[in-house]
């Protein structure tokens, strides 16, 4: 049954993502807002909007997945042409945040992408952020707007659980992945380990040390975003030359660049779940690959922030459902 949404209500995308969002007009009972996007002959971005959105509460959806900088732009522009046109509000639905590994200051001279991009999304005119899954936790006090980030673990744990793997225990692949390995593990009620790696002098081979009982076992990894599958894949192989029986790889964000698939693909994964936070390419949708679907999920949280209802309980940790 179709969310109730009133006259005001419009749902606009661009060119990242228009699969995930026609899904979310679908779910909405809505149909999608009309505009076009073409090119200048030098490449400049133009577009144009195709209906009157005066006064009105739109909802944008747009991943500033790759080519990252090309759907930036088209965010921003959009944002600057809804502002222009009298809309009320412009809530930018993000389920990928892009440039946001760079948070903080690691070494002297470098920017904060992070920062930056939530500064000029502003500037543009968005008035509220909805998101899944930031790289970092912090990332939401970079905007001085309401910021509503929901968790991919809950569509993860989901199919996991569906599954019915016997014998499991969730895995982080390193040190900073704890944190979501343990709510993953909440969820499913399993156990939990994590691959200690270090290098104890300069110059020497790095040392893997495997943390909980993988004898046997069918292992899950879970990551937020697999971008080369450097990580993963050779989690993947340590852990089965362990002892582990099978290895699930699972994240939020499939960027999956470069040489990710061919090594997802000579890894010892047996299966890999991603969500389609970003759109994968055909040529990359290799038998290993689940694609799930995180429209529900935005389209229960465009509902509420339009009806003016709390968004909290969607993103919450609660187990799943055993029964």
């Amino acid at each position: 049954m179709p969310y109730q949404l009133r006259k005001n209500f419009k749902l606009f995308t661009l060119n990242s993502n228009p699969e995930l969002a026609q899904e979310i007009a679908e779910l909405l009972g809505c149909e999608m807002g009309k505009s076009s996007i073409t090119r200048f002959s030098d490449g400049e971005v133009q577009i144009n909007i195709e209906e009157s959105v005066r006064g009105a509460e739109v909802f944008l959806v747009q991943s500033t997945s790759q080519p990252g900088n090309e759907h930036i732009m088209e965010l921003l522009i959009m944002i600057d042409a809804l502002k222009r046109a009298s809309a009320e509000s412009i809530a930018v639905v993000i389920p990928y945040y892009g440039y946001a590994r760079q948070d903080r200051k690691a070494s002297s001279r470098e920017p904060i992408t992070a920062k930056l991009v939530a500064n000029m999304l502003e500037k543009a005119g968005a008035t509220r952020v909805i998101t899944m899954d930031l790289h970092a936790p912090q990332l939401q006090g970079f905007f001085d707007i309401p910021v509503d980030q929901l968790l991919g673990g809950t569509v993860l744990a989901e199919h996991l659980h569906n599954k019915n793997l016997e014998n499991a225990i969730v895995v982080a692949p390193d040190n900073g992945g704890l944190g979501r390995a343990r709510k993953l593990a909440n969820h499913l009620d399993v156990p939990i380990g994590f691959i200690d790696k270090r290098r104890m002098r300069p110059g020497q081979p790095e040392t893997v040390n495997i943390v909980g009982n993988i004898q046997d076992k069918n292992v899950i990894i879970i990551v937020d975003i697999i971008d080369t599958a450097s990580t993963v894949a050779v989690a993947a192989n340590v852990l089965v030359e362990n002892g582990a029986k099978a290895v699930y790889a699972c994240c939020t964000h499939g960027v999956l660049s470069g040489p990710a698939i061919q090594r997802i693909e000579d890894s010892a994964i047996t299966e890999l779940v991603v969500t389609n936070t970003i759109q994968i390419p055909e040529e990359k949708r290799i038998s290993k690959m689940t694609i799930l679907s995180v429209a529900p999920l935005l389209a229960e949280a465009i509902e509420h922030v339009h009806n003016e209802k709390p968004v909290s309980p969607l993103f919450e940790d609660v187990p799943v459902n055993k029964q």
